[in-house]
């Protein structure tokens, strides 16, 4: 390898291998010479790009010359600055994108984002020396078989030495690969240890930090499971540095369709179920039964609300879909080694109102799995709402923060979960099996011995509770308690917990937590819990102004530590976190019984109609657990997203009329007029809509008397609208005080926004439904994250009357909805509303409604087997082949459901009886309520459901609490039993041939009968007997509606008198 004394080395990091000559005269001419196309950083040569056939040009306003590798790197992880200027690096063509690029105007070369990092792309880097090498000979990496091309320069050779160490080794790209690696020592030439690196760039300071920099990334790239990558690097050397431009783009989360293999016979079967419905009813419309005329009528009008409400429920699942998130890339993006970590702040939202109803050692639990989240401390900041204004809860949560000095550490450094210690240590371990830790064990006994105590502390507190002083209660210093009058009391605000005050026994900081108790007086309208949580949302804006909100119920703990991780891959995705207003994530319960008697998980709900929601444009909100965009909460509009032009159009000069110029501008006129009708379509005054459609943006040039009237006269509140990326402004605790009492005032709200297009909204006492309706009715879309350990779990209702207390206030709601003016059925339309969620929103709140036609259905098969009657004449063939066919195909749609929503059969089962069960009672009782209070004025208690907090287990199961909700279904249950045994009586006297009817009718009365079959255990079951005033009423109202049977029973020949015939003899 000897070629006339002289030498040469292959070194680089490009996609050709760059031959360094070695002569120092030759070099340091050469570089004299062209001294703008040498890079200032590294000292590498300045590439030429192809396209442009002319060198690269970092910054464009002073053009300091800089090479692509250091640009890159600059924009990634320096100022991404230029040097000398100071401007701010312009993104190129084909370089990844960086955090503030979204602002850049120029059109979106998505297609070749990659191409400088990609193999292809570096295929247009012409260098002054190339070496061209034969794919052959680029497997074994011989370096006598590269032939090289050299323009006229002299090449030189240096003999081969050994041992030559690694840091001097030469870095080359694979041509087919990209991929940078070093050359074997036995095979490469050494760099001469004798010339200045710094000359031909490689082994600069600059350049070793930036390999070392890369080296790092591509060890964290390596732990992420789902890239697919490094399968080819086995015949390469493992050490190598390989810059990865393009990670920091990798996408935090991904949609996961379900399969076709499932999905593909649902619709089929929806599509065969429409078609049977339309024969089905041709059949019955065709086919009256005269004898039994009004029989008929009703069942058949019941049938066609079922119809329709059941299209209702089954298109919006139309398109259901999974989702998965990348923890992995969320830390690898915003938690930078030596650097404080990116990670948006977010507020967590704890409401609770009665601490009889709602234990406080229950809000302890869920408020010390906050503290204890895996999430930066400073980034997180807790609130409890306290709308009782109770000090029996303030003491609690101040027990609870001395507890979460020795809880925190504990927890994070055993990284246990779920972090609620009552149903942490509530789990039973095997010590033995699972190979835990001696230290492990004997802090486990210690810390559980410390939770033992501080739940004697909090029942201490609840006992004193319950012995109210005369004057009152008061505080530590005297002070007396403004919640003594819970109706008329001041605002208050106590930050418990500061991050620069409170230090855990780990010496580590804890979260901000902060109790808040509204202003209450009488003669206002509060708003119930929806007004709790605007008042929340001020405060927090006031004091910590996080721009990511999590609510959750003072039940409802953390049962995944990494909950907020997971929701944040969603809302900072920089390609789709922008369009979207919040992540909702599915309720699970705790406490419930082994066969989940009345359906309290709600399983097919939460995995299979709102999965379904998720592909359309996002789940409903259901009022916990759901991690909200501060900015969507004040009633802005989604941001537009531009869609670039098809293919088709961008391949046809604009002069051709035919495919672009005609079609382009109908487009343009199109969009124009659609964007003309969503600003109209709004019902708020011009104004408050101008500052909806300003946005966030061009807001601080708008006048403050729109501020004021659209968010209310606090200045502090309306400059912390103002901040880009929620950012607190200049805090001063004693002023930020004073002004979070003045949000809480209750006056604040009057002619303002709040309720009405700002935060939470009014107008029912299930504000979730409305208020994402709402949002989606600005162009917003939500996501349903589900991950694999659940984020939340809560307490639900055990025993039948809480249940049903529960399913009222969720049906009366909905009425309150449907009677007002943002009933999705007529308002929003020509908005962001996609038609799909329009119909998931019209069943949410029209259902109700359906519990008429149930009553009356249910009814039917009594009123059957006691007249004799049946609402189907004498069926044929074809009527017994499409009854067969629609029940098989009730069947199929329920088998594929579950098949790909993973839901068992028995939650499906359990589903459909409190259906029935809460359709004839809650439903009914809630449409009746919701007339009176809307049409009349008559207003309705809000009843807050029970929260169970002790260690009963399932003794509430079988109370019994009397209600006026369970007289309709125990009235259907004892009519359908006496229509079955009169009907049976009846069979027996009539003969055999009376059989054959009486099966149909037995069959109707028994469907009702196992469905209240959940109800008839609740009621009976575990008792001495049933309550003395449900048996009276149920038989008085059976009697009664015997008796008028009887009387008016149209259905039995009216006797007249006798008839008189004419028989031609002759009496005489």
């Amino acid at each position: 390898m000897d070629a006339g004394g002289l030498g040469f080395l292959v070194a680089g990091s490009r996609r050709e291998f760059v031959v360094l000559n070695i002569d120092d005269f030759a070099k340091q001419e050469s570089s004299q010479c062209c001294p703008d196309y040498i890079c200032q950083i590294c000292g590498d040569d300045i590439d030429i790009l192809q396209e442009e056939n002319e060198f690269f040009v970092a910054c464009n306003e002073c053009a300091f010359p800089v090479c692509r590798t250091c640009y890159e790197y600059e924009r990634q992880e320096g100022t991404q600055a230029c040097p000398r200027c100071k401007t701010r690096y312009k993104r190129h063509k084909g370089s990844p994108r960086v955090h503030g690029d979204e602002e850049e105007e120029g059109s979106d070369d998505i297609e070749s984002e990659f191409a400088f990092s990609s193999a292809a792309g570096r295929s247009n880097i012409v260098h002054p020396y190339r070496v061209s090498v034969a794919e052959s000979s680029m497997n074994s990496w011989d370096i006598d078989s590269v032939s090289i091309t050299n323009s006229g320069a002299s090449i030189h050779f240096y003999e081969e030495h050994v041992g030559t160490p690694t840091n001097h080794h030469a870095l080359v790209v694979h041509p087919n690969t990209g991929e940078i690696m070093r050359y074997d020592p036995s095979q490469a030439r050494p760099i001469n240890p004798n010339r200045d690196l710094a000359l031909y760039g490689y082994g600069s300071v600059a350049w070793k930090n930036r390999v070392e920099w890369k080296r790092k990334h591509q060890q964290k790239m390596q732990k992420v499971s789902s890239d697919g990558e490094g399968s080819d690097q086995n015949d390469f050397d493992s050490d190598c540095d390989i810059p990865r431009c393009a990670e920091t783009k990798q996408q935090l989360s991904r949609k996961l369709p379900i399969p076709s293999s499932k999905i593909n016979p649902y619709r089929i079967v929806i599509i065969l179920r429409l078609a049977i419905l339309a024969l089905f009813f041709h059949y019955r419309f065709l086919n009256p039964v005269q004898d039994a005329y009004w029989l008929w009528l009703t069942s058949v009008i019941c049938e066609i609300w079922f119809a329709f409400s059941w299209i209702l429920d089954q298109f919006p699942k139309w398109y259901p879909i999974k989702r998965e998130t990348y923890l992995d890339r969320l830390s690898l993006r915003y938690e930078k080694e030596g650097k404080p970590s990116e990670l948006a702040p977010i507020d967590i939202f704890v409401s609770t109102v009665d601490p009889m109803k709602e234990p406080p050692l229950i809000t302890a639990n869920t408020v010390l799995s906050i503290l204890a989240v895996d999430y930066p401390v400073d980034k997180v900041s807790c609130y409890v709402s306290d709308d009782g204004a109770a000090m029996l809860t303030f003491e609690a949560l101040t027990e609870t923060c001395l507890f979460a000095r020795k809880w925190v550490p504990f927890c994070k450094k055993y990284k246990i979960e779920p972090r609620a210690p009552e149903w942490y240590f509530s789990q039973k371990i095997d010590y033995l099996r699972e190979k835990v830790p001696p230290e492990f064990v004997r802090e486990r006994r210690a810390m559980k011995r410390e939770y033992e105590e501080f739940k004697v502390r909090i029942n201490a507190v609840v006992a004193n509770s319950h012995k109210v002083p005369e004057g009152g209660w008061s505080l530590p210093e005297g002070a007396p308690w403004h919640g003594n009058n819970v109706r008329d009391h001041a605002g208050m605000v106590q930050v418990i917990t500061d991050h620069d005050c409170v230090i855990d026994d780990a010496g580590n900081r804890l979260p901000w937590l902060v109790y808040v108790s509204r202003e209450k007086r009488p003669g206002y309208d509060h708003h119930k819990k929806a007004g709790a949580l605007n008042a929340l949302l001020r405060t927090s804006a006031i004091l910590s102004n996080a721009p990511f909100i999590l609510n959750v119920d003072c039940d409802h703990y953390m049962n995944n530590s990494k909950a907020l991780r997971e929701a944040m891959c969603f809302l900072m995705d920089p390609s789709l976190g922008e369009s979207i207003c919040y992540v909702q994530f599915p309720q699970r319960f705790d406490g419930i019984d082994q066969h989940d008697r009345y359906s309290n998980h709600n399983v097919v709900f939460f995995d299979i109609n709102m999965k379904g929601l998720d592909g359309i444009q996002g789940p409903i909100y259901v009022g916990t657990g759901c991690v909200f965009r501060r900015h969507a909460l004040y009633g802005y509009d989604a941001p537009t997203v531009t869609k670039p032009p098809s293919k088709t159009c961008n391949c046809w000069p604009k002069s051709c009329c035919f495919c672009c110029g005609s079609k382009r501008n109908f487009l343009k006129a199109k969009k124009r007029q659609e964007t003309q009708k969503k600003v109209k379509c709004r019902d708020a005054s011009k104004q408050i809509h101008a500052l909806e459609v300003a946005g966030r943006e061009t807001a601080h040039l708008l006048p403050q008397e729109k501020f004021e009237k659209r968010f209310g006269q606090s200045h502090a509140f309306l400059a912390s609208t103002l901040q880009e990326n929620g950012e607190s402004c200049c805090f001063d605790m004693l002023k930020s005080l004073d002004d979070c009492i003045h949000v809480l005032s209750c006056g604040y709200e009057n002619k303002t926004q709040w309720g009405k297009e700002v935060g939470w909204i009014y107008g029912s006492v299930t504000e979730d439904i409305l208020t994402g309706f709402k949002m989606h009715c600005h162009g917003w879309r939500s996501v349903y994250c589900m991950p694999k350990r659940a984020a939340f779990k809560g307490s639900a209702p055990i025993n039948l009357t809480d249940r049903l207390h529960q399913v009222l206030r969720w049906a009366l709601g909905s009425v309150e909805i449907f009677l007002s003016k943002h009933c999705p059925i007529w308002y929003g339309y020509q908005c962001g509303l996609k038609p799909l969620e329009r119909l998931s929103y019209i069943n949410s709140v029209i259902y109700p409604w359906t519990s008429i036609p149930l009553l009356v259905y249910c009814a039917l098969p009594a009123f059957c087997l006691l007249s004799g009657k049946f609402i189907v004449p004498e069926m044929n063939i074809y009527a017994s082949i499409l009854f067969i066919a629609l029940f098989v195909s009730i069947a199929a749609t329920s088998i594929l459901e579950m098949q790909w929503g993973g839901v068992g059969i028995d939650d499906w089962w359990r589903n459909e009886q409190f259906w029935v069960i809460g359709g004839v009672s809650s439903h009914l009782f809630a449409l009746f309520q919701g007339l009176l209070k809307v049409l009349g004025g008559v207003n309705t208690k809000f009843t807050v459901t029970l929260k169970r907090g002790d260690d009963k287990g399932f003794s509430e199961l079988y109370l019994f609490k009397w209600t006026s909700l369970l007289i309709p279904p125990t009235t259907l249950l004892i009519i359908n039993v006496i229509g079955v045994l009169a009907g049976v009586s009846d069979a027996i006297t009539a003969g055999y041939e009376s059989w054959g009817p009486l099966l149909g009718k037995l069959f109707f009365s028994f469907w009702v009968i196992l469905h209240l079959y959940p109800f008839v255990k609740g009621v009976m079951c575990k008792q001495d007997r049933v309550p003395t005033i449900v048996v009276v009423l149920s038989v008085l109202l059976t009697a009664i509606f015997s008796l008028l049977w009887v009387r008016v029973n149209p259905f039995a020949a009216k006797f007249d008198g006798p008839v008189l015939e004419v028989c031609g003899l002759e009496c005489e």
